[in-house]
């Protein structure tokens, strides 16, 4: 199996490197990890990231932990350039990489380059030499925010490889039960319940929110519907509702900002209706849209908003509903939800709504837009939900503390 896997990683490169040719992505990925020079430190800690996403889930315990051990240097790690083009510059860390691609030999080479004390990896990304590698020089690997589902290839008759890759994970700190029992079924009894991570990231982005005056301006105190990180498909669902609700303002923050795709969406509105945030200088008073055209406002533009459509669920699934629950409002998106245990809790609780065509956005969006009080109860409802499942930073610095103080105290 191992020779199957470094097979398909080698097969991965080369595939990526013929498409960076005519892919921008691709080509940030390639060429990021071609010209990196990774800096020699003493003992640092090390974070891992698949993507931006994974960055925010985990930032709670990166922030404390930077908190806790000022002595120790911060590496940062991303597999994806839409996490590391956006955050290799964050004060939060010492050095920001790109994960050289998981061969043997870089394995080997990046770990004892950076010499880490710990390694904590957030929610997803397994990589069997940089598992094995840490593991042969005695060095903790945690994973934080953890989540397993039966159909996962750790649970299929040919995932013995990455049954080994859980075999060399120090700690898990998975976010519900279930989890934790796909792993005892396995042997693997290293596991704490802690939660998930991003509930306390967005809770204390609710308590914080940065203030966005033009934004304040556009809205100009009437109800607002906000489309976050909306795919195409979600864009031709919210353009439906416009022209329905003259009297309420929309922002819409597209998942891809490219400058033809944000120009495509403007002209598909009514005309002189909508606007780029980035020419907000020249709002009217007829606007009735605000297109986000930048990355970075999402997760403050929330508290603006009274309703929430999360993009993604026309597509491979929803992004983060968390962020705009956390403010107190209700939450709708498409029908691609099922492996976001976030998604399925808030609609049991009646606040959160899955919808499948235009006709079920219409309905929905109307009894939430139309009915203010069937509005506010699900706004209240979904905001305890995020306060109550906060906690899980907590519990994972406390397990580290006492594991790992005595020898990070002494660097």
């Amino acid at each position: 199996m191992l020779l199957l896997y470094n097979i398909g990683i080698l097969m991965y490169y080369k595939l990526l490197y013929v498409a960076s040719f005519f892919n921008n992505k691709a080509k940030l990925w390639i060429n990021g990890r071609h010209n990196q020079q990774i800096e020699q430190f003493t003992s640092s800690i090390w974070f891992h990231f698949a993507s931006l996403g994974e960055f925010e889930q985990g930032r709670p315990v990166l922030d404390k932990i930077r908190l806790l051990y000022p002595n120790n240097k911060v590496v940062v790690t991303f597999f994806s350039p839409s996490g590391y083009e956006i955050r290799k510059n964050t004060p939060l860390a010492d050095a920001v990489y790109y994960l050289p691609l998981d061969t043997a030999r870089n394995a080997h080479e990046f770990i004892n380059t950076i010499n880490p004390v710990m390694a904590i990896f957030t929610k997803y990304e397994y990589w069997y030499h940089f598992f094995n590698e840490l593991h042969k020089q005695h060095v903790p690997l945690y994973i934080i925010s953890g989540i397993f589902r039966p159909r996962q290839v750790f649970f299929k008759w040919y995932g013995s490889l990455h049954r080994k890759m859980l075999k060399l994970v120090t700690w898990f700190f998975v976010q519900d039960i279930s989890s934790k029992h796909l792993l005892h079924d396995r042997g693997i009894t290293n596991v704490t319940i802690s939660g998930d991570t991003r509930f306390d990231r967005v809770w204390a982005n609710a308590l914080q929110a940065k203030q966005l005056p033009e934004v304040e301006r556009f809205k100009n105190s009437q109800k607002l519907f906000i489309a976050g990180s909306s795919w195409p498909a979600d864009d031709k669902l919210i353009a439906s509702l416009i022209a329905r609700y003259p009297d309420w303002k929309f922002i819409i923050a597209p998942h891809e900002i490219g400058e033809d795709k944000i120009n495509g969406l403007v002209k598909s509105l009514p005309e002189n209706s909508a606007i780029k945030y980035s020419d907000i200088s020249n709002l009217k008073s007829n606007t009735t849209t605000l297109i986000i055209d930048n990355i970075g406002m999402l997760s403050s533009l929330y508290q603006y908003a009274d309703v929430a459509y999360i993009g993604g669920g026309f597509a491979a699934g929803i992004h983060n509903i968390l962020e705009a629950a956390a403010f107190g409002m209700p939450v709708i998106f498409g029908p691609n939800y099922e492996r976001f245990k976030e998604a399925i809790d808030l609609i049991e609780l009646s606040a959160a709504f899955s919808i499948s065509n235009q006709e079920e956005l219409v309905s929905t969006a109307g009894s939430l837009m139309n009915d203010e009080q069937f509005r506010d109860g699900c706004a209240g409802i979904a905001e305890k939900y995020v306060e109550e499942h906060t906690g899980a930073t907590d519990k994972i610095v406390k397990y580290i503390k006492e594991k790992h103080s005595s020898i990070l105290d002494s660097i």
